[in-house]
């Protein structure tokens, strides 16, 4: 992995590939391994960049007081280092909420946007008393052994059928999680976007496993109708991580949004 100093912090990315810029942006749990069928399939046509954001992965641990504009402003800095000017930006899940936040605060750097498995913030996304009831389970559980953490968080992460090669490297990836980082992305993952999606003037696509069981189809339903000309792409089968359990069609699905965007 490249490692490079942002803000006082370590933050490690991987770099592959040439063409466009095409940054991948994980969940929390995750970190930048959660991307490897993105990073080996894209590469032939994008310079792929996918970090592990401050608090995961072998970046390390921001300060308590960081926040979901922070970790914006660090992948500003980051691209700065690897002389990225903009970028497509994808984000899974918490990456998605990141990647919205990265769009209001460095909106000329943002060439589209493909939100998948995401949110427009917990506490308006998700149903009560689904939000405060998640947000207490992650304060709490950050501070469980990764033998406790990883059977209670890795089931809701698929789809009904996921082969056991994906559930044991995602299982691996989670063993690895970060209790700082954990907790202050749930934080910020409770957090409210609505006033930025009808502003997204950059092509933006969106992506969701079928039987997503974290961020219910009924969320792509919400940012569909919200941010002007989005496209939504349903992948069947698949859950909350669909960029694992359906590559071949994830990637079909970015690779073909991206290059329109890249020509146009």
């Amino acid at each position: 992995m490249l490692h490079a100093e942002v803000g006082g912090l370590s933050v490690a990315y991987e770099r592959t590939g040439d063409g466009p810029a095409l940054v991948l942006l994980h969940g929390f749990t995750h970190d930048s391994r959660v991307w490897r069928p993105q990073l080996e399939s894209l590469s032939d046509q994008f310079t792929v960049i996918a970090w592990d954001a401050p608090g995961a992965g072998q970046s390390a641990d921001p300060p308590e007081t960081f926040e979901i504009g922070d970790w914006a402003d660090c992948l500003a800095g980051l691209l700065d280092t690897a002389g990225v000017e903009s970028a497509h930006v994808l984000g899974l899940s918490w990456g998605g909420l990141l990647a919205q936040e990265f769009c209001r605060r460095h909106a000329a750097r943002v060439q589209s946007l493909v939100l998948a498995d995401t949110y427009a913030g917990w506490k308006v996304s998700l149903p009560e008393p689904i939000p405060e009831e998640r947000l207490a389970a992650c304060l709490r559980d950050a501070s469980l052994p990764n033998s406790q953490f990883v059977p209670k968080y890795l089931p809701g992460m698929f789809g009904a059928n996921p082969t056991q090669e994906t559930r044991d490297e995602l299982a691996g990836i989670m063993a690895d999680f970060h209790p700082i980082g954990f907790r202050l992305m749930a934080t910020s993952s409770y957090a409210d976007t609505r006033d930025l999606l009808p502003n997204i003037r950059v092509p933006t696509l969106l992506v969701w496993g079928d039987v997503d069981a974290r961020s219910p189809l009924t969320v792509a339903h919400q940012l569909h109708d919200a941010i002007p000309g989005a496209r939504l792409a349903i992948l069947p089968g698949a859950g909350h991580v669909s960029n694992l359990e359906q590559p071949a069609q994830f990637d079909a699905e970015v690779r073909e949004f991206c290059l329109s965007v890249s020509v146009a």
